[in-house]
Order: structure tokens, then sequence, then C-alpha cells
């Protein structure tokens, strides 16, 4: 079945499917200026169209620009389903820097640039990228609530962020995801994804595709995987997508046969066994 069968989700007024794809690796090497090949990174691009993706998340910082420029040349006009999702709030002023800026003024130079760059006049999902510590959190995402009043946001999204702010966002303006780090090595944003799924709102796992020791020969992922006649990526998809209704993984890739690989993850089926054995699993 492909990327149907993981499943569908409504964000918004929007209906997507389960598994995604991330924009960030179709960059240069530290997500910092163009790809090497940036006709291959567009072919990947239409690619995961061709494959049902209807959900693709970037941000203004991944290149930086350059994400969203690659979007615009391989996919403009987008598909009628294809839900473009993008995000404001980090400054990249080197490959290592990931400064943030909260300011409201900041984060309404960002979307009018995605906007433009996007070639959009309303960003389906925009996502307030991280908290920044300096600026008052309401003041963060009242400006991108203005932005949606004024029809150049259509659904607010947000990241890297603990259920207090989730809910002292929600008390400003309807937020439709959560995208915060989870993997099978990193559930330290299990309480946001537990209060996502009781609340309905999509929950966004970036670096979903870490398994580390778990991976290698002896480890629990590269058992199952044997098993399975699977990959261990696509072990950690499936689990993912079966860890909660909610979830929507956006693995990156910069690469063609990676990314049928991990599309197919959503044929990966687990019986509870190995589910549990998955759950179980830590760090070694």
């Amino acid at each position: 079945m492909g990327v149907a069968a993981a499943g569908a989700f409504p964000i918004g007024t929007h209906v997507v499917g389960r598994l995604g794809f991330g924009a960030m690796r179709i960059c240069g090497p530290d997500i910092w200026g163009p790809p090497a090949d940036p006709a291959e990174a567009r072919q990947v691009l239409q690619r995961v169209v061709e494959h049902g993706v209807t959900l693709i998340d970037t941000a203004d910082s991944y290149g930086p620009a350059v994400s969203e420029d690659l979007l615009a040349e391989a996919l403009f006009p987008y598909p009628t389903k294809l839900v473009i999702a993008t995000k404001g709030g980090l400054l990249r002023r080197e490959p290592a820097d990931w400064s943030r800026d909260g300011r409201p003024e900041h984060l309404k130079r960002a979307l009018q640039a995605s906007l433009r760059r996007l070639r959009l006049e309303r960003i389906s999902l925009y996502q307030l990228h991280a908290p920044d510590s300096k600026v008052p959190f309401e003041d963060s995402v009242g400006a991108i609530a203005e932005e949606r009043l004024a029809g150049r946001v259509e659904h607010v999204g947000l990241s890297n962020v603990t259920v207090a702010q989730i809910e002292a966002a929600r008390a400003i303006v309807p937020i439709a995801t959560v995208q915060n780090r989870y993997n099978l090595l990193d559930r330290s944003s299990e309480s946001v994804l537990r209060w996502c799924t009781q609340h309905g709102i999509g929950f966004m796992p970036w670096r979903p595709l870490l398994v580390g020791a778990l991976g290698e020969p002896g480890g629990v992922v590269h058992t199952i995987a044997n098993n399975l006649g699977a990959t261990p990526p696509q072990i950690a998809l499936a689990w993912l997508l079966a860890r909660s209704p909610v979830m929507l993984p956006i693995p990156g890739t910069s690469n063609l046969a990676h990314l049928d690989e991990n599309c197919a993850a959503a044929d990966v089926l687990l019986s509870a066994d190995e589910l549990a054995a998955l759950d179980r699993a830590r760090a070694v």
C-alpha cells in the first residue's frame, strides 16, 4: 500500500497522511548552503509526492532559505492535497549557529520571506521553531496569531515546547501540531506526546530514525528488522506510527533509495511482542 498504509490525520481543515517528509536534509552539509546536486534534490522532492506523501515539513533556517526555495522549484504549483509546513524563529549566521529569535517583528518578517520563497499567499501550517528565553513566549505566539487573523497563516504549530507552553499558547490561538524530538532513544517528550494524544493534536517527532546501538547486530531493532525482512530505520518508523494515532513522523533524506525505504515503512507491521520489546528498549 505504501504511505497510505500509515493512515491519515486531520491538521485543522486538512487531512494528511501520517507518514510525512522532512525537508531539512536536502540542503548542503550541516544544513548549510545548497546541496551538491540541486537537480537530485528536486528529484527527491518530486518522488516524495509520487509516493503519495501529503505533508512536507521545512523551515526558513534550513540552508538558510535553501529548503524552501527548492520546494518551490520542484513542486510549484503544488498538488491540491499537499500541506507544506514551515517554521520561523531561528537564525543561521554560520553552520553551527541555531540562535533563537522569537521577537514578534522577526517572526513577521520571517513569515513574509517564507511566503515569497514558497510562492504562497497563505501557509497551511506555520510553526514557532523554538521558544526564545529573551522574549515572552506569549508575545511570540501572539505574533503568529496576528498573522493568522490577517489570513497569511491557516493553522499554527509549535516546536521544542513543554506541555505548559502548549497550554499557554492555546489560550492565545488554536494549536494544530507540536514538533519535538522523539525517537526510540530519546523519549524525553513522552509527556508532551501523551498530552497531544489526549487532546487530538498532531505530534511530529523530529530525528525519528535514531536507533544507535539498538540497530546494530545483537540489538533489538536489528533483530526485529532481520526477522521481518525490514531495515532498522523502517522498524523505528513503524514503532513511532504504532505509538500514538496522532504521531506524524517526518523522516528526511537527500537520497532516493533512502526515501523509498522510509516510505515503505508504512507497510511494516509489528506484533504486540515486538512493540513491547521496542517499548522497553533504551540506549545501550
